[in-house]
């Protein structure tokens, strides 16, 4: 049987962005090569997040030029006129900018540009510059792996507020913020974030975990792209938050099929991202599971996204406790060993 495309519409929107489709392509080395965007956009992205300007990179040049300057100083006073004001300063970053500037200029779909920090300070200023550059949107990629024992909940949850009220300080185009999973009370803290300015939390970020190379007994950090069954996650988190946060929520991880965009859609997302799916299979990926979407929502006679988001969300589910602690418990029961004997 064969289907109008026209019948069904797949719009949607994310931090109160109208986009065509709501499968965006996430930060990652694809959507940082120039050569990629059109094809994404041609693909079906609804929008394209740019690789993350991270916070060690700006203080590398900050300190970098502050070195210079320092060293200027023994030299002659007329030296310190080669130096420009450290407050001014776009160094190595700036090439971040030509990229926003490009991407821009590139696509018609828009580009939400990424900054990757744990820290309020001075570098979070440099979000105004991605907003002048073009930027429709600024991602806070926050990655933090706390060692520090005497690190409280706390202490880590108020920094990332802070954080957010500083970000939100400097721009004006909307916010969302990329969180790991492992807080203690997710939903608090989503509404927390978003009382500070967020306009919607991505979920989840993933954590480059380092390894242990054995035979140079040297920790090495190594590259693992997600696998299919790592949708779970953020598809349990997002059907919790879905009706009792006010943000848009966007999922990411494990995202490698058009039945996973289904799903999260189903469990409350806003867009869905993907990342590793689309290194492995290329830009074009994103039609097929697009297209994927588009096919259950006809035989199943949906006419627009907007009508099945959320509509497996703990909040609307007969059973919300499908959602919480009573799942734990009919997962373990439901295990069937294939060890007999």
């Amino acid at each position: 049987m064969t289907h109008e495309r026209r019948l069904v519409d797949d719009k949607t929107t994310y931090l109160g962005m109208h986009l065509r489709s709501p499968i965006v392509a996430s930060a990652g080395p694809l959507t940082g090569n120039p050569t990629m965007w059109r094809r994404l956009e041609a693909a079906g992205a609804g929008a394209i997040v740019l690789p993350s300007l991270f916070e060690e990179q700006i203080e590398h040049d900050i300190f970098a030029v502050a070195a210079a300057h320092d060293r200027s100083t023994d030299v002659s006073a007329e030296a310190l006129t080669f130096y420009p004001d450290l407050d001014a300063i776009a160094a190595g970053p700036a090439r971040h900018l030509d990229l926003v500037e490009d991407a821009v200029a590139c696509v018609d779909i828009p580009v939400i540009a990424s900054l990757n920090g744990t820290t309020p300070g001075g570098w979070v200023r440099y979000a105004r510059s991605l907003e002048a550059a073009g930027a429709a949107a600024i991602e806070l990629n926050v990655y933090e792996m706390v060692t520090d024992p005497r690190c409280t909940a706390d202490d880590v949850e108020r920094r990332l507020v802070e954080l957010v009220e500083e970000v939100r300080a400097e721009i004006t185009v909307p916010l969302a913020v990329k969180l790991g999973p492992w807080f203690t009370s997710l939903g608090h803290l989503v509404v927390a974030l978003c009382d500070a300015g967020a306009d919607g939390v991505v979920l989840f970020n993933r954590f480059y975990q380092p390894d242990i190379d054995v035979e140079t007994l040297q920790v090495t950090p190594r590259l693992q792209l997600s696998s299919p069954g790592e949708v779970r996650l953020p598809l349990h988190w997002i059907g919790a938050l879905r009706g009792t946060v006010a943000c848009s929520l966007a999922a990411s991880t494990g995202v490698h099929t058009g039945n996973d965009v289904l799903k999260l859609l189903l469990a409350g997302a806003d867009v869905v991202m993907a990342t590793s799916s689309l290194l492995l299979r290329g830009p074009e990926h994103i039609g097929v599971m697009r297209d994927e979407l588009r096919e259950w929502m006809l035989l199943h006679e949906f006419e627009s996204v907007r009508q099945i988001q959320g509509a497996m969300s703990r909040a609307n589910v007969p059973d919300p406790q499908a959602y919480d602690r009573l799942n734990y418990y009919q997962v373990l029961q439901s295990w069937t060993s294939p060890v007999t004997g």
